[in-house]
């Protein structure tokens, strides 16, 4: 470990001086601009911070994600702390909003949040970088199910976006603003309130919201309210349509953690399959979820909780499918319940503990799986067990646990489960 941590730092050092001499040669590096006149973040910061990435990725281990941090901290001590210019805090802002995205990517949610409060004080740094760490916080916080807080920090970014002189930022105005909007319309989503959620995504469609997740939690609403060919056509949209990969060079598309293009991405993929689900078009949904699968063990790892999700989903798609089709599939559901609720890392039984991380997913596992069992006599003790618990865990404001499973019926809510924030909507 230290012989790789010295030859790292060496690496970091030739690839700073390499950047340093290009920056001062006859053929300088482009700065790197956010619509304005000036530059707006250090290109030798952003090579580094690619490379701190691309070098934690790589192997994805605890080694290699420790040494990207250590190449990120080098790089944050390289920044001008002293200086108060929109250059320096976009400079220390985008190096911070890459710290929390590795960070959350190893689990480590706390530490990823107390960086993003750090991006915050840098009230001097170009509005994209403060929007993508306040868009990142809630999206953090709705996962961690703590809405108040998410709701607190989505009504500041409005406000501060209200206060600021947006003209500074070119075209990007209204992008920003789509995405303030979208992410403050993504907690009423979630906290149920489905005509103050409609009002913040107004206009949503019409604007160059380029990172995607704007576009996706005005789909999720469509989807929640029923309007399948609107929000079938915005998923496709950012399928077809979002980068696949970070861009720390444009202030404007600044996207991480739970918000970043890749979960994006994930997220509409996972969302397209749910409503062909809800369609009835079982055949394309079954297709269209196992490529979310696929994309999700890659993207986080064969056992990862996020995986645990997908597979609920999955498992709920074959229950309906079966009772619409009057078949049976509950060995398949059976298999893939208890996949899911190991991957969720769900508690006993006896645990009197109701709030959990990833827990209306959880619910939802486990109640599906207690129906699996209730028809079997031998198991229905057991069965109604995991019922009762379920029905104690699940939270959601808009939807019974009876609503998500008589989703048939034609007068039925629809439950749309974000793969961003392991959330029902």
């Amino acid at each position: 470990m230290i012989h790789a941590a010295v030859k790292l730092s060496k690496s970091v050092i030739s690839l700073s001086r390499t950047s340093s001499v290009a920056a001062t040669s006859s053929q300088p590096l482009r700065f790197l601009h956010d619509g304005t006149n000036g530059p707006s973040s250090n290109p030798v910061a952003v090579q580094m911070i690619n490379y701190a990435l691309s070098h934690a990725r790589s192997q994805k281990s605890d080694e290699s994600y420790a040494q990207g941090m250590l190449i990120l901290e080098q790089c944050l001590s390289t920044q001008s702390s002293e200086s108060e210019g929109q250059f320096a805090q976009n400079s220390i802002g985008t190096v911070l909003l890459a710290m929390s995205n590795l960070l959350y990517e190893r689990g480590r949610f706390e530490e990823a949040i107390e960086k993003l409060h750090g991006v915050q004080g840098l009230t001097r740094s170009s509005l994209g970088v403060r929007v993508a760490a306040t868009e990142t916080l809630v999206g953090l916080y709705l996962q961690l199910g703590q809405d108040d807080t998410s709701s607190v920090l989505a009504d500041k970014c409005l406000e501060f976006l209200h206060k600021d002189d947006l003209r500074s930022n070119g075209g990007s105005k209204e992008s920003l603003i789509a995405r303030a909007k979208a992410v403050k319309g993504l907690v009423e989503l979630v906290t149920g309130n489905l005509e103050s959620a409609e009002s913040f995504f107004h206009g949503v469609q019409d604007t160059e919201a380029r990172n995607g997740t704007a576009v996706l939690s005005y789909g999720e609403f469509l989807h929640a309210t029923q309007q399948f060919s609107l929000a079938k056509e915005l998923y496709q949209n950012i399928i077809e349509g979002v980068p696949k990969n970070e861009d720390f060079s444009d202030m404007n598309t600044l996207a991480i953690c739970n918000m970043a293009s890749d979960e994006v991405l994930l997220a509409a993929t996972f969302a397209l399959g749910q409503l062909e689900s809800h369609m009835g078009n079982f055949g394309a949904a079954e297709e269209i979820l196992t490529k979310a699968l696929t994309k999700t063990e890659e993207y986080f790892g064969s056992s990862h909780p996020k995986v645990g999700v997908v597979l609920t989903c999955i498992a709920l798609m074959y229950r309906n499918k079966a009772r619409q089709e009057r078949s049976s599939s509950l060995l398949i559901q059976e298999g893939l319940y208890r996949r899911a609720i190991e991957f969720l890392k769900a508690p006993p039984l006896e645990s009197k503990e109701t709030k959990l991380d990833r827990g209306d997913i959880l619910a939802l596992a486990r109640v599906g799986y207690a129906e699996v069992l209730c028809v079997q006599q031998n198991r229905k003790t057991e069965g109604e067990k995991m019922k009762t618990w379920a029905e104690a865990v699940w939270s959601n404001r808009r939807m019974s646990l009876t609503d998500v499973l008589d989703i048939s019926e034609p007068s039925s809510k629809v439950p749309v489960i974000d793969a961003r924030i392991s959330r029902v909507l």
